[in-house]
């Protein structure tokens, strides 16, 4: 019988068009959540603290120095690295140029005194004086959003073909709704349709660089008999636009204003040792305003390095022409971690013509040398604008709107191996830098480096075979560097950290390791072994932005994020399964690889660095001994390490010029593209959509600069219809928030805005038994099953700290009796009072703590906790801050329980992993007692194993610390003596781990864990 019961609708949510505004820059939100994510990311707060007011009452656990959990080993010896920089093109020590010369706390920097980037008139006829400011922009009207009609239409074309990438018939219908629903109001949408749209975004005057193309053809001897090869005869269009249009666009973004240098420096600290971040603070930029200051026209000029780097890559493996190969720009000039940050500080310059040759053709020296010809030739093109401004100056303004007179140059090429190789004219299998013999390089890394001049002398004198097989030099293709000024291609190669260290590790090492294992216990035991191996991968305990290895390294494609997360986690895997001396070059890799790498680097980095290399390249031998590298270890890549430190001190950090970034690139410039072309000559619409994607950006800075979007559409339009009935009271309207309500209990904070940074987090954490089901930091979305990531915090650098989350967790007692009943800890009262005794100055040890022993404490317990700390080797706001999570929860993700690890600080004099201690935490906590907050953590100690790292492992080894009746002590300490969150692997030893053991159960099941400080590049710089 049909069932004619009334069904009630489903309740449908309400668009609100009220916005809650930030009170700091006035951006518009539509609820708390989304103010909480802006506070997060804008405007972190560091909280009002005594710095080591909670360090001196700190018991911490008994330490046990007799238990040796792996028997002596000898000493690595710690000899010399390889060879160190080039000192040459540093500044003496002097007087500083009184104009430009500032400390940087401890450091001294001596700026470049003739070629010091002075401001200067439009003409640049005269320099202005000191202190005179810039000459103002010429700026469209306020409120003018021309071509766009208004802001909204912006927005619109802004969302729908940069954000979401919307296709032209998705366009029109998005727009045929809009339409309808605007008919009874007379008014229309933003667009008429796809072609509408795109035409207004062609129409944006800021970023234009327009592309224009060039034709290559074979010049060469044609065979008179028998077939001409097909790429004798083919045309190869080069697609490019003007260098000097795009530095223009470079320096003229606002966007940049105090993250670029405009003088070539050398800082030193107290003790004279230079310190190298930026790219301007090599030797390179120094030696080349040297070599430009020969002139004294350009004095007082600013030098502009032109950095380039190529790399092909495929669009798609299921369809015909599905490789491109990019050419990208950028400067000097601008910081590292701009350049990183992926703010349109790298332009796609060109892309290059890939010849294809038949079969038969396509090994010929015709051909191969056709193809590096075509390389020169079509690089020489595309520069050629910028060589007359190499030697005069020319006028450019700058991000601070001053003008200068620029003075360009070629600067270093990011590059993997083939492509160095290629771009310096040597035969793949030798060094681009020394003259190194190619089965043995590492033997000329000490002869010195190729020059230009030392090449043409040797092509003068010798023939072309003996010039290609004794020296590795391609004697008929000229580099395109020699047609410029102060360029030489063999010093411009800087190296590259992506294909050169981290990639290795995987492609290197790690495939030595399971060969070794195949020669000594065949391939039946080998796979035991490797099956154990990826089980230990996979139970590895979580953490924040730890790849999660379900089924070990059993991947069928590597990426670069894929290896990083392998290097995390594998030295501590690997242990107990293979030789020591195969665990110790894999430290000493892992060792070379994270110092290297680090954003700043001094005298001493690179030295430790050439030691590390020097340990690796000695225990690495065990795989030359047992047959895995017979012929040895002459590999480019590998050798590439000889000249790192070098590179280093000519270029900066090489953190800012890793391929990483143009690899990145490729995702926007040229998938991206590919993927919303029609497919058919995809070219040109690909080189269409990158030209409006960067107007789109550029015409954003232009309207932000001039104050035009502040807050969203929606709220300007509702100011404006306030302003239009003038009824200014209700300018600041809100909304109730009830979910909002639920911490609002709690007393007022110092730390109030940097709390804010879990709110949104932990919306899954408030019912305490299920955590984070859906969510991951900062709202997002979950990283995923593999991954979970900490934040980049924009902003200023600032002192550590840690602050409870804003959202308390629900389910638990809020009486301090109860709530240790509800936990299993009875005891939680008198850790209480002992945590009281202490903060007021008394021994708990020795005083009567009974006095503060109150089950009737009124406690609010928390999922988790947010610590906010310098880290600009891991992914960090421009300012080097990053932030993580430390979680207890009994359920996160709907799953089993998090109780995350964490470093206590013990003694702030004393250093590396020697002052602090590892925690595991059971209880996030805040309370008030006598007037006093608290926010407190509970937690279980771990004991230090002997006192130093390992030996073999380099880390420190920890065992939880057991009572005498087999149960783990807990002890409540301040948040503020909390550093960040701790990674502490398994000491899994030469045993097979059981089967069905997961990762979220190993902080349980061992007797012995390793600190690892390979777990992020701020552990490995701290936890020595």
């Amino acid at each position: 019988m049909a069932n004619n019961a009334q069904h009630e609708a489903p309740r449908r949510q309400v668009h609100q068009p009220i916005r809650i505004q930030c009170q700091i820059c006035h951006e518009s939100f539509q609820n708390r959540s989304g103010l909480t994510q802006h506070r997060n990311a804008k405007h972190v707060e560091m909280p009002v603290y005594d710095p080591g007011r909670h360090n001196a009452n700190l018991q911490g656990p008994q330490e046990d120095p007799e238990v040796q959990l792996f028997p002596a080993e000898p000493d690595v010896d710690e000899a010399g690295g390889v060879g160190g920089g080039e000192p040459d093109g540093q500044p003496e020590d002097g007087p500083e140029d009184d104009r430009m010369g500032e400390d940087q706390g401890q450091n001294n920097t001596h700026y470049h005194q003739h070629i010091d980037a002075r401001p200067c008139t439009e003409d640049g006829g005269e320099y202005l004086p000191p202190g005179m400011p810039p000459q103002p922009r010429e700026r469209a009207a306020q409120g003018d959003w021309a071509p766009f009609g208004s802001r909204i239409e912006f927005e619109a074309g802004e969302f729908l073909f940069k954000k979401i990438e919307m296709s032209a018939g998705d366009v029109g219908t998005i727009m045929d709704l809009w339409a309808a629903s605007l008919i009874s109001f007379g008014a229309k949408p933003p667009f008429a349709n796809a072609v509408d749209m795109l035409a207004v975004i062609d129409e944006i005057q800021h970023g234009d660089a327009p592309w224009r193309s060039f034709i290559v053809q074979y010049q060469g001897p044609i065979p008179e008999v028998g077939q001409v090869p097909s790429w004798m005869t083919a045309q190869y269009t080069v697609w490019t636009r003007d260098p000097r249009k795009l530095i223009h666009l470079l320096l003229e973004n606002e966007d940049f204003d105090g993250e670029i240098d405009y003088v070539p420096y050398c800082e030193k600290d107290e003790e004279g040792k230079q310190r190298l971040t930026n790219f301007f603070s090599g030797n390179w930029a120094w030696r080349q305003a040297d070599t430009i200051a020969e002139d004294p026209t350009t004095h007082g000029a600013m030098f502009v390095p032109v950095i380039l780097g190529s790399d092909k890559t495929t669009v798609s493996v299921a369809t015909g022409q599905n490789e491109y190969y990019p050419l990208y720009l950028s400067i000097g000039n601008l910081h590292n971690t701009v350049r990183r940050a992926h703010r349109n500080a790298v332009h796609v310059l060109a892309f290059l013509a890939i010849p294809h040759a038949d079969r038969k053709d396509k090994d010929t020296t015709a051909f191969r040398s056709f193809k590096r010809q075509l390389y020169h030739a079509s690089l020489g093109n595309i520069l050629t604008p910028l060589r007359p401004g190499m030697s005069t100056p020319e006028v450019v303004r700058c991000p601070d709107a001053h003008f200068r007179r620029a003075v360009y140059g070629i600067g270093p090429n990011t590059q993997d191996y083939p492509e160095q190789a290629l771009a310096a004219c040597v035969v793949e299998g030798w060094c681009p830098i020394c003259f190194g013999h190619h089965n043995d390089l590492d033997a000329g890394a000490d002869q010195g480096r190729r020059t230009e001049e030392f090449t043409e002398a040797l092509v003068a004198m010798l023939d072309e075979r003996a010039l290609w097989q004794d020296y590795g030099i391609v004697s008929n293709v000229i580099p395109y560097t020699n047609d410029f000024p102060r360029a030489d291609i063999h010093e411009l190669l800087s190296g590259d950290l992506l294909h050169q260290i981290i990639k290795p590790f995987k492609d290197h090492l790690v495939d030595w390791i399971i060969i070794l294992l195949i020669i000594i216990y065949g391939e039946a035991l080998a796979s035991v072994i490797l099956d154990e191996l990826d089980r230990r991968l996979a139970t590895m305990p979580p953490f924040v932005g730890l790849r999660h290895f379900p089924q070990g390294r059993r991947f069928k494609q590597w990426t670069g994020d894929d290896t990083r997360g392998l290097m995390k986690v594998f030295l501590a895997a690997l242990r107990g399964l293979v030789p020591d001396d195969v665990v110790r070059a894999v430290r000493w890799y892992l060792e070379y690889a994270y110092i290297i790498r680090h954003p700043e680097q001094t005298d001493d980095t690179l030295r430790r660095a050439d030691e590390a290399w020097t340990h690796y390249c000695r225990f690495r031998e065990i795989f030359r001994v047992a047959g895995v590298r017979e012929d040895g270890f002459s590999i480019p890549r590998q050798h590439g390490q000889k000249h790192t430190s070098r590179h280093t001190r000519n270029f900066g950090a090489l953190y800012g010029l890793c391929t990483s970034i143009t690899e990145n690139r490729h995702i926007t410039a040229v998938k991206k593209p590919w993927r919303r072309s029609s497919r058919y000559k995809a070219i040109g619409q690909m080189l269409q959509t990158n030209a409006r994607l960067e107007k789109l950006a550029a015409a954003r800075v232009d309207f932000t600069v001039r104050g035009m979007l502040e807050g969203t559409c929606l709220s300007e339009a509702l100011e404006a219809m306030i302003a239009a009935e003038d009824d200014p009271a209700e300018a600041d309207m809100d909304v109730d928030d009830e979910e909002w309500q639920a911490g609002d209990d709690e007393p007022e904070r110092d730390d109030r805005g940097a709390r804010n940074a879990a709110d949104n987090l932990d919306q899954g954490d408030e019912v305490g038994p299920v955590a984070g089901a859906n969510e991951g930091a900062g709202g997002r979305p979950a990283a995923g099953a593999d991954e979970e990531l900490g934040d980049a915090v924009d902003g200023p650098q600032v002192d550590a700290f840690v602050v409870l989350a804003r959202r308390p967790a629900k389910g638990y007692p809020r009486r301090l009796g109860d709530l240790g009943d509800y936990i299993g800890r009875p005891e939680l009262p008198t850790c209480v009072a002992r945590f009281i005794a202490g903060q007021l100055g008394q021994d708990p040890d020795v005083e009567d703590v009974d006095r503060y022993n109150d089950p009737d404490i009124q406690v609010t317990v928390y999922p988790s906790a947010v610590a906010t700390f310098y880290a600009p080797g891991d992914p960090s706001g421009t300012g080097g801050m990053r932030r993580e999570w430390i979680r207890a929860t009994p359920s996160w993700r709907k799953g089993p329980a998090r109780y995350d690890c964490a470093y206590v600080t013990h003694n702030p004099a004393l250093a590396g992993f020697r002052g602090l201690h590892a925690v595991r935490v059971r209880l996030l906590f805040s309370f008030t007692f006598i007037g006093t907050f608290y926010s407190c953590a509970l937690v279980e100690w771990f004991i230090p194993v002997g006192d130093e790292a390992d030996d073999v492992t380099g880390m420190w080894v920890v065992k939880p610390e057991i009572d005498e009746d087999g149960r783990r002590p807990c002890e409540i300490i301040h948040l503020d003596t909390v550093l960040r969150a701790a990674h502490l692997p398994p000491v899994y030893g030469d045993q097979f781990i059981p089967r069905d053991l997961t990762a979220e159960e190993t902080l349980d099941a061992f007797r012995a864990y390793y600190v690892n400080k390979f777990v992020d590049y701020h552990g490995h710089q701290h936890l020595f």
